[in-house]
């Protein structure tokens, strides 16, 4: 039995593929933003000896959180340990184990066990964090299943591009005009409109309409968070149809004349949405091509307004 003010959960799922595919996915964090749709960053830090640090920055209930988590990962047994190390109220304290176990149909049972305590074991805060708890280790669940079990046709789904320039200015001058995305509708002609707000930690959230070359709009949600004078990570937490998932970053590099300015992206198409694509026999190479021109135009155009804005005062 757990202590007095510790509480426990359970979820867990059969995944019909591999157990080092499925095992694969939970010790590699970096990438789960992709996949995971709570996620929105990981930095990673090895500590050697099968140990790392994590800091996370995740959705939950509607609100960004962030935390750090020690864990060990073991290979062999295909688990992974992990205990918050610094929490953000209402959670006290948080650990669990995230475990892969072989089936005889040649599938898998992934189990994660979260165990937590709320601060002053307050009971609404108890109900938050379960709540959360249980949410999101069903979302993660469900995009692990999927994932691992549509592994084979990744390759072919999910790609990564960037775009950079040059810019004649300082660091701070570039990232002041990245940074104040509420004021891009004024700035950038296909924002058609943004609603914006920013944490005093750096965590900004953005429901931005963006125009399209044919005059028509669509909406996207992200979560950005904002490294000052180096860079912006962010998700898209509402993406348009044909993308499952879009992470990207901002870069800023300090050279001798100026900034190099890098806009990252990594996108997982939405397979049952190709066939919106216009044109006949759309497949994931040709769907490739269409996002990577609609969302590298925007990046390019906003790039070159970066440079226009700080190389001008």
């Amino acid at each position: 039995m757990p202590p007095v003010g510790r509480h426990q959960t359970r979820s867990e799922i059969d995944i019909a593929a591999p157990a080092d595919v499925v095992y694969g996915v939970i010790a590699d964090p970096v990438r789960w933003p992709q996949f995971f749709a709570p996620t929105v960053h990981v930095e990673r830090t090895g500590l050697g000896g099968g140990h790392e640090r994590l800091r996370i920055w995740a959705t939950g209930n509607g609100e960004v959180r962030n935390w750090t988590s020690l864990r060990k990962v073991d290979p062999d047994q295909r688990t992974v340990e992990f205990r918050q190390e610094v929490s953000a109220p209402p959670v006290r304290s948080m650990g669990g184990t995230w475990s892969v176990s072989s089936l005889g149909d040649g599938g898998v049972r992934l189990v994660l066990l979260h165990d937590f305590e709320a601060v002053d074991d307050d009971p609404e805060g108890v109900e938050w964090i379960r709540r959360a708890t249980d949410e999101n280790s069903g979302l993660e669940l469900g995009n692990l299943k999927r994932l691992a079990e549509s592994w084979d046709r990744l390759g072919e789904l999910v790609f990564s591009f960037e775009d950079s320039i040059h810019i004649d200015a300082a660091p701070e001058a570039v990232y002041g005009f990245l940074h104040d995305a509420g004021e891009w509708p004024k700035r950038l002609p296909h924002v058609a409109a943004m609603e914006f707000d920013e944490t005093p930690d750096g965590v900004q959230t953005m429901a931005m309409r963006t125009r399209a070359k044919d005059g028509s709009t669509h909406l996207t949600e992200s979560v950005r968070v904002c490294f000052p004078a180096q860079r912006i990570v962010y998700k898209q937490v509402v993406t348009p149809a044909l993308i499952a998932a879009h992470t990207g970053e901002w870069v800023l590099e300090k050279v001798d004349a100026g900034v190099l300015v890098r806009s990252r992206h990594t996108v997982t198409l939405n397979e049952k949405a190709l066939d919106s694509v216009p044109g006949t026999a759309a497949t994931p190479a040709t769907t490739r091509e269409v996002v990577r021109d609609a969302i590298g135009g925007n990046s390019r155009a906003t790039l070159a307004l970066a440079k226009e804005f700080a190389e001008t005062g």
